[in-house]
């Protein structure tokens, strides 16, 4: 998904991120779930885009805000501002 490109220091260098993807890696089914996110720099269109990964990590979402994932209508968009609002990044719809 597009984010608002964010400033990612990579081997002393800046490098601008532009698309973060996410994946569940762990989800109890009950109150407690991981998912394993990438910032990449995206550039180009369609068949001709090149994407380089600036940054990763792990992000848990537990008890009410579990809660509130699992209940919305688009519980794929739902993880994804979630970890985008722990990361203090923002989703461009």
């Amino acid at each position: 998904m597009e984010i608002q490109p964010v400033t990612i220091w990579v081997n002393g260098q800046a490098q601008e991120g532009n698309e973060i993807v996410a994946s569940i890696v762990l989800d109890n089914l009950k109150d407690y779930a991981q998912f394993y996110w990438l910032i990449n720099k995206v550039n180009g269109e369609s068949d001709e885009k090149t994407s380089l990964n600036l940054a990763n990590g792990n992000t848990t979402i537990s008890g009410e805000a579990y809660a509130e994932w699992g209940a919305a209508s688009d519980v794929n968009l739902a993880a994804y501002q979630y970890i985008c609002e722990q990361l203090n990044l923002t989703l461009i719809p």
